[in-house]
C-alpha cells in the first residue's frame, strides 16, 4: 500500500526513488561522483567506463528480519536488490585515469580529466 504513495507524492528526493543517491562534482582536474550506498557488499559493486558513460551497478541484500518469514514489513522505506546508476561524464575524461574506492558506505569514482583540458595560463609577449 505504501508504495502506491510513493508514485504520486514527492519524497524529500523527488519523485520515486533512486538508490545510490548520487553527488557529481568535478575539480580542474578531475570528475568526482561519490554514490551513497550503506549496506552495499563491496565486492558486489560494478562501476564501468564506456565512451564517456559511467555505470555503477550492483546488489545490496536484505536485512536479517525481512528474510527469516517470521515478521511482517508494513512500509520499506529501505532499498533492497539490484541498482543501477548511469552517468554522462564530459568529453575531456581520461578512461585510462578512474579510481573507484568504497569506504564508510560511500563510493568514490573519481575520473582524472585529459592533460590537453587542464587551464593553463598563456605568457603573453
Amino acid at each position: 500500500m505504501q508504495q502506491s504513495f510513493d508514485t504520486v507524492s514527492p519524497s524529500i528526493r523527488g519523485f520515486g526513488r533512486s538508490f545510490p543517491a548520487l553527488n557529481v562534482g568535478h575539480t580542474p582536474t578531475s570528475v568526482e561522483i561519490y554514490a551513497f550506498a550503506p549496506g552495499v557488499d563491496p565486492s558486489k559493486v560494478e562501476v564501468n567506463l564506456d565512451r564517456g558513460i559511467l555505470t555503477i551497478e550492483g546488489e545490496r541484500a536484505a536485512v536479517n528480519g525481512e528474510k527469516n518469514g517470521k515478521s511482517t514489513l508494513h512500509i520499506q522505506e529501505r532499498f533492497n536488490g539490484r541498482f543501477r546508476r548511469v552517468i554522462s561524464l564530459p568529453d575531456d575524461v581520461d578512461p585510462d585515469g578512474v579510481s573507484a574506492n568504497y569506504k564508510d558506505g560511500v563510493l568514490t569514482v573519481s575520473v582524472k580529466r585529459r592533460e590537453s583540458a587542464q587551464p593553463r595560463r598563456i605568457q603573453v609577449q
